[in-house]
């Protein structure tokens, strides 16, 4: 980047966005300082910026849209799918074309940290393995290998990082040799930021010389994929569906080939994998439509009326709660970027830690500024065709999202363990359950030793040599 600009250059172009205050303390910085605020004045967007500081001094008065009109989105429910055998053996067969042609690749948003875990490394290290403490990106590289092994051809896989979590992400998989995966087909690139404000449209510092700034949110990826050329290569590739999930959720089905099929079968721009709540109240977005375009609703704007409401079978209306679990059509991507078309930005009023006018650095014990974020579901806005299925919980979605109670490390390992066991139960191995049902002996086993029940059965020893429930 040149960095040749004058302090007036640069204050003329603050002036023109509103934010002539970060040069406030220019006296005061060194050298270094001066070229790391200088580079970050440079790019900030002189068209969003000021877009961004209206939309934050207009949230005190601003009402969220209506949402009286919101309707379920039609959804394939798990038992009719299950009745429907000609439908998925179809679908199946799609999506098994889909993979042994190559025209399908997997995007992760991996750019947390396990703050809330009582860590500050991406959360995709961290150890979740029941037997072996295997990390999430192990687990998750070797389901990717097990499906290239079965279909015979290699399936590109993009890691969306952060500024936080980049350098010791790629260090990671650097230090295991990519977990056995070809390296030339693994694409690490990074999310953007945007700058926080204060609530009266001000951008803040962090320091006196840094601008204070946060990730822009999953929604974001579609801008980084842009950005670092990887939707192009992937087009350029022959693919034409790109699986996107979580990295914290342990479960996840990567690539599943009948999900794959239903999505072609659809014609779909945008399919969705959803589970059954376990009741009105769980924190679970839905999706629907508004006014006759597709959406995903968060919890949270869900009046409790809506929450509650139930069909004549007693079945929640607003039943099916979105796990994150998308197939995006690569074209459909790609025309949202050729036509300019920007997912809305929402904000979250946080503590955010700053300098104030007299640059005392604040630590706040209140929120004092707004975070600015995009979210992937707002893409379904655009979406001609939404495909949405039903799965099951047990074998789908179990996240890490807190230190303990639900969505933790213990219940995670918890549900990674009952579903391996599931599988062995199936082929006939007597295991020791709860009276919950959860298996009471940790049970692991690696996708590179069977990434089926059936697999599984052809593999194991019978009777089994011992205790050690580990298969890898």
């Amino acid at each position: 980047m040149k960095m040749s600009w004058k302090i007036g250059d640069l204050r003329d172009k603050l002036d023109k966005i509103g934010q002539g205050h970060l040069l406030n303390f220019w006296g005061e910085l060194t050298c270094p300082q001066r070229k790391e605020l200088t580079r970050q004045i440079v790019g900030l967007d002189e068209n969003l910026i000021p877009q961004l500081s209206e939309l934050v001094r207009g949230t005190v008065n601003s009402s969220s849209q209506d949402k009286s009109n919101l309707r379920p989105a039609d959804t394939l429910l798990l038992q009719d799918l299950q009745r429907d055998e000609l439908r998925k053996k179809q679908a199946l067969q799609s999506g098994e074309e889909a993979l042994t042609q190559g025209k399908v690749a997997v995007v992760v948003v991996a750019g947390g940290q396990g703050t809330r875990l009582g860590s500050i490394r991406p959360k995709g290290l961290f150890p979740i393995g029941p037997i072996t403490k295997r990390s999430l990106f192990q687990y998750h590289v070797e389901k990717i290998r097990a499906l290239e092994m079965r279909y015979g051809h290699v399936i590109p896989f993009c890691i969306m990082t952060s500024e936080a979590t980049d350098r010791e992400t790629r260090k990671f998989f650097q230090k295991n040799k990519c977990f056995g995966k070809d390296e030339s087909s693994i694409y690490f690139f990074v999310q953007g930021t945007l700058p926080t404000f204060s609530p009266d449209g001000k951008i803040l510092l962090e320091k006196k010389w840094r601008i204070s700034c946060s990730p822009d949110g999953h929604g974001g990826i579609l801008n980084a994929l842009n950005h670092h050329g990887v939707l192009t290569s992937m087009a350029e590739q022959g693919i034409e569906c790109l699986y996107y999930f979580q990295v914290d959720n342990v479960l996840t089905q990567i690539a599943d080939p009948l999900y794959l099929g239903l999505h072609r079968q659809a014609g779909a721009d945008i399919s969705a994998k959803t589970i059954a709540k376990r009741d009105p109240f769980e924190n679970l977005g839905n999706i629907g439509t508004l006014d006759g375009r597709y959406c995903v609703i968060e919890y949270s704007e869900l009046s409790e009326q809506q929450k509650t409401r139930r069909r004549s079978d007693g079945r929640l209306v607003f039943e099916q709660g979105s796990i994150a679990l998308h197939v995006f059509r690569v074209s459909f991507l790609q025309s949202l970027i050729d036509g300019n078309r920007r997912l809305p930005y929402h904000l979250a009023f946080k503590k955010i830690s700053c300098v104030d006018e007299s640059g005392r650095a604040v630590e706040p014990t209140q929120p004092n500024g707004y975070k600015i974020e995009q979210f992937i579901f707002d893409a379904f806005h655009f979406a001609e065709k939404v495909m949405v299925v039903e799965t099951d919980r047990k074998k789908e979605f179990s996240p890490i999202k807190n230190a303990d109670g639900n969505d933790s490390p213990i219940t995670a390992r918890r549900d990674l363990t009952n579903f391996f066991a599931s599988w062995l139960h199936d082929c006939g191995v007597d295991l020791p359950f709860d009276k919950n049902g959860n298996s009471r002996v940790p049970v692991e086993i690696s996708p590179l030793f069977a990434d089926r029940p059936d697999m599984l059965c052809k593999k194991i020893a019978r009777p089994l040599p011992s205790k050690d429930y580990l298969f890898e």
